[in-house]
């Protein structure tokens, strides 16, 4: 379920009301668990958010969030823990174990197929079907899955264990574990498997189903061609001590904690914005500006930058560091509570050494700032055209051009001026009138009209003409056929509205017009400002999302849309409420 990115619709903090609700629930769910371990798990007076989220399917799914890490996730009003409290508590659960190279599917989104499953001496757990449950790999206890039971366990022992057996939702690496401190599994002794006493009443159960693997291999998916054939021989390996290798070799994929790699994150783009983006010009610079329009844009692709995940937690700590420890900048407070760069110390050793990243920037590229080889976004082609009306049709029979055909506004003058001449309508003695003749008169002018008016000039005669056509318009996009469209473009909508409390939100509409992707450019602007984005369906619009952003980011988004996407600007409504800067005492 989490082997995708899922969006994020809102995370707040616990009330006191829904913590009692939430321990109330998570007992009823899990009845074993003590009142110490609850405790533990949802303490009183540390921080607990909620998060709901939004999955790569759309179903709603509510996060609980300790310290940074999901403890557990609702979904269809069902609690389930994450694998970070299964490594604290590895028997809240019924668990079944598996081979190690069944794993790597699970992560991919499949589920656990009965032909994988290791059956221990005692049995398979006893479970109905729904039944919450756990996986875990031969010689460690420590659970890499959560699921629910496909079937009951008589069933799975009545159907000569074939088919499927857990329902996964949850696995070690996927986003859900990525959303937390991506800390690795423990390593747990499995008592039965390091005694060897698995096979002593099921030797002959294991070997049929060894055979079974052999032939069909360890089936992990519906689809046949996703199943993992695993060899008596490889399980031999297994029994050996390779799968223990393989978690230990998980463990140190990262000797770096979250917070170190954050840090090292956070003065790569520092030095790498002093050395590439900023100008001597452009001192003294805002720290905020700085950061939002320079460091931002130098993190590499893949990667976001949080400064509340690096040790230092603000920006201006940072820079106090970087001016007294190692002397590259200089800040001082031009006003109360406002800092900016006054003075970069180009000579210094640590900026002349570093070199630059040889990886395109986020911002610096063409694709649509989502990262993950997404095409390359080219604004597309628009063209205003005009179709020809009944009322107009006699001025353009001439031409062949019959009601509903599409012209740009250059062929109507055309085919107008051509009627003008062939009919001998310039006035003699002044060539920038027209004399009206009948055709004329019952096409271009009104009924109040037809005695007063004799002439016209060439721009009225055109602008009537233009007038009483109807309006169109083409779009072409870059290597795909056009897309002529009746009536005027729907410009991107930008407006700012308030949500409760006065707090101001950023609204941005009709981006699917111009061939944007809605969630990679909220996306984007969640890089550049760091607030968070929501999108939300238009009503009585079909396949058309509301971007929404905290607080008024009109300037930010007209930049995203100006300069980076290249959309002209007469194709943008709203730019006009960019929020004024306060009056200077």
């Amino acid at each position: 379920m989490f082997a995708k990115p899922f969006r994020v619709k809102s995370n707040t903090a616990i009330k006191g009301s829904d913590r009692r609700k939430l321990k109330a629930d998570i007992l009823a769910a899990f009845p074993s668990l003590s009142a110490d371990a609850l405790s533990e798990l949802v303490p009183n007076k540390e921080e607990f958010n909620i998060v709901k989220i939004y999955g790569h399917k759309g179903e709603a799914v509510t996060l609980y969030v300790l310290h940074k890490n999901p403890l557990f996730f609702e979904l269809e009003k069902q609690i389930y823990p994450t694998v970070y409290v299964l490594w604290r508590l590895p028997d809240l659960l019924p668990a079944f174990r598996t081979w190690p190279p069944v794993l790597q599917k699970l992560i991919g989104g499949a589920d656990l197929m009965l032909p994988g499953v290791v059956v221990p001496s005692c049995g398979l757990p006893d479970v109905n079907q729904g039944d919450c449950c756990s996986v875990a790999i031969v010689n460690n206890r420590a659970p890499v899955a959560v699921g629910k039971a496909a079937v009951s366990r008589s069933e799975m022992q009545s159907s000569g264990m074939k088919g499927r057996g857990v329902c996964v939702l949850h696995t070690y690496k996927d986003y859900l574990w990525a959303f937390g401190d991506k800390s690795g599994p423990p390593s747990l002794a499995d008592e039965e498997v390091n005694g060897e006493e698995c096979e002593s009443e099921h030797e002959e159960e294991i070997g049929e189903s060894v055979e079974e693997q052999e032939d069909c291999g360890v089936a992990a998916s519906d689809e046949a061609s996703r199943g993992v054939e695993l060899s008596l021989t490889e399980q031999e390996e297994v029994k050996e001590g390779s799968s223990s290798n393989k978690m230990e070799d998980d463990n140190q994929d990262d000797q770096k904690t979250p917070q170190e790699e954050m840090d090292a994150l956070l003065l790569q783009c520092f030095l790498h914005a002093l050395k590439s983006k900023v100008k001597k010009s452009e001192l003294p610079l805002l720290t905020s500006t700085f950061l939002r329009n320079h460091m931002f844009s130098c993190c590499p692709s893949g990667k976001q930058l949080d400064i509340k995940k690096s040790s230092y937690k603000k920006l201006s700590k940072f820079l106090q560091v970087m001016q007294q420890q190692h002397n590259v900048v200089q800040v001082k407070e031009l006003t109360k509570g406002v800092e900016s760069i006054v003075e970069v110390d180009w000579k210094n050793p640590q900026l002349r050494s570093f070199s630059v990243p040889e990886e395109t920037c986020v911002e610096s590229t063409s694709v649509q700032d989502g990262g993950e080889g997404d095409v390359p976004y080219h604004p597309p082609e628009i063209t205003a055209l005009y179709s020809v009306s009944a009322r107009v049709e006699p001025l353009f029979s001439d031409a062949n051009k019959r009601k509903g055909v599409m012209l740009h506004a250059a062929e109507v003058r055309h085919i107008i001026t051509e009627y003008v001449r062939k009919n001998d309508l310039v006035d003699e003695k002044n060539k920038n009138f027209v004399r009206i003749d009948p055709a004329l008169c019952d096409c271009l002018l009104e009924k109040s009209e037809y005695q007063e008016v004799e002439y016209l000039k060439w721009d009225d005669l055109f602008s009537r003409t233009l007038g009483r056509m109807q309006d169109c318009y083409q779009v072409v996009f870059p290597g795909k056929a056009p897309i002529i469209k009746k009536g005027h473009i729907e410009p991107i909508d930008i407006s700012v509205a308030s949500r409760g409390s006065n707090k101001k939100v950023t609204l941005i509409k009709h981006l699917e017009v111009y061939g944007l992707d809605p969630d990679i450019v909220a996306t984007a602007l969640q890089h550049r400002v760091q607030a968070s984005t929501v999108l939300q369906p238009i009503p009585g619009a079909k396949d058309r999302v509301l971007v929404q952003i905290q607080g008024n980011q009109v300037h930010q988004v007209g930049s995203l849309l100006l300069d980076h996407y290249q959309i002209p600007r007469k194709y943008i409504q709203g730019l006009d409420k960019t929020p004024k800067c306060g009056k200077k005492k």
